[in-house]
């Protein structure tokens, strides 16, 4: 069994350590605990974790936030994955930095990349998780703020947050995305 789990960011060294790279942080983390690496692919980096019996397609876009349903697209078609196995992570403003929140389907919520994977897929069913990444910022600095880098006391609490976002990823494919959002969704 197949699933593709899509952590969003943008390419760049730029913005490797940004608010809004939260999804490429989780999953460069996932391939190292798996001892895998990710190489360069049509439309994202690539790897590939085997778990229990599982294929987990990691992916990266290299379109950049924005563009993000491209790349996603791309590998359900071309590793015939259906939409029930697909997972994307990606940060949220509207959460509290800490605080996790999974759901199967729902609005896109202004966030860019998940806008653009909805208009592409003609769909809002499919799992997500969002990383609250907080809104501690001025009017008219929401674009700063998410291209900025965690603070100090944040940093301080990621690694775990981020181990919990895995573990979330491993249980989706494992257990099931509602068993999953009971154990992601009441443990933060």
């Amino acid at each position: 069994m197949k699933y593709l789990i899509v952590g969003l960011g943008n390419i760049g060294h730029e913005y490797q350590f940004t608010r809004h790279n939260i999804g490429f942080m989780v999953l460069d983390n996932l391939a190292e605990k798996h001892a895998v690496k990710f190489d360069i692919a049509k439309l994202a980096f690539k790897s590939e974790v085997k778990y229990k019996g599982r294929t987990l397609v990691l992916i990266k876009p290299t379109t950049y936030m924005n563009l993000s349903g491209k790349a996603l697209n791309y590998w359900m078609k071309t590793e015939n994955i259906p939409l029930e196995n697909v997972l994307v992570i990606t940060d949220d403003i509207a959460i509290p930095f800490g605080k996790l929140r999974m759901r199967g389907k729902g609005s896109n919520g202004g966030h860019n990349g998940l806008g653009n994977i909805q208009e592409i897929l003609g769909s809002d069913n499919y799992a997500r998780i969002r990383f609250g990444v907080g809104s501690e910022f001025g009017k008219g600095k929401q674009v700063d703020y998410v291209l900025g880098e965690f603070s100090e006391d944040e940093k301080a609490g990621l690694s775990l947050l981020i181990d919990k976002v895995n573990e979330g990823v491993m249980n989706f494919t494992t257990i099931g995305l509602e068993r999953t959002m009971n154990v992601i969704n009441t443990a933060s």
